[in-house]
């Protein structure tokens, strides 16, 4: 059993206290959060079992017991996902490099106006469109998405609310991280942002999970000023962790 699940199940129940879950608190307490005991007795199975699950000591959950610690943890809907694909384990993949089949990669280019772009399993960009470019101004055709967002300065100046959105993304690469453990790119992407970002190296251990959704953006562009953005994902029906995201900016300022 994984590693990176105990690790999840750890940050899980560091962050919520017996007072939280309705239990007395007695004295001081060494450590933040619940204890593996008082998590095993929310959860009704033995603590010895939940040690060997933080462990990663080979024991398998059933489905029972998931939803028992789910609820236990009040993990939300994203979490509870992410900790399925966990228990259900994956092997490291071997890794031949990633191109969009050319169908796919010419998509962008059908948007015209509005940017679109192509990600791959860790946010390479495998493809991307003129608007695209514009818009974020300092990313590259081939550059990586998270690593523009935590070591380019100009993301901070592109993107109004660049925490939320940095967060936002870290958040999304964690749940990839989760579902292919040991991935040389995620691995070694990883290792570069917690080396160069203070910000990673601050919220990555907090095990925030997120996934593709649509929502709304706030940019701030040299010539349109700041604007709203609607966005969307969809991931390609053959290759799943490549997505194709593609934004709408507002009809009153058309782009470019």
């Amino acid at each position: 059993m994984s590693t990176e699940l105990g690790a999840f199940l750890r940050s899980r129940r560091e962050r919520i206290g017996p007072a939280d879950a309705g239990l007395p608190v007695t004295g001081r307490r060494r450590t933040p959060g619940l204890r593996r005991e008082e998590l095993a007795l929310l959860a009704g199975i033995s603590a010895t079992w939940l040690t060997y699950l933080e462990q990663g000591r080979g024991v398998r959950p059933s489905a029972q017991v998931l939803d028992a610690l789910a609820r236990a943890l009040r993990l939300t809907a994203a979490e509870q996902e992410h900790l399925r694909r966990l228990a259900a384990g994956s092997a490291a993949p071997e890794d031949p490099g990633e191109q969009a089949a050319p169908e796919v990669a010419g998509v962008p280019a059908l948007f015209g106006d509005h940017p679109a772009y192509v990600t791959g399993i860790c946010y390479d960009l495998l493809a991307i469109n003129d608007a695209a470019l514009e818009l974020f101004r300092s990313v590259e055709p081939g550059g990586n998405v998270v690593r523009w967002m935590f070591t380019e300065p100009t993301a901070r100046e592109v993107l109004v609310d660049w925490e939320q959105e940095a967060r936002g993304i870290l958040a999304r690469l964690r749940a990839i991280a989760g579902r292919h453990q040991g991935h040389p790119r995620v691995t070694a992407l990883v290792a570069e942002l917690t080396a160069a970002s203070p910000e990673v190296r601050e919220w990555w251990p907090h095990y925030d999970i997120q996934f593709s959704h649509a929502g709304h953006k706030r940019f701030r562009h040299p010539r349109l000023g700041v604007i709203t953005v609607a966005h969307a994902a969809f991931h390609v029906a053959e290759r799943p962790e490549q997505t194709l995201v593609v934004y709408h900016l507002p009809d009153e300022k058309p782009f470019p």
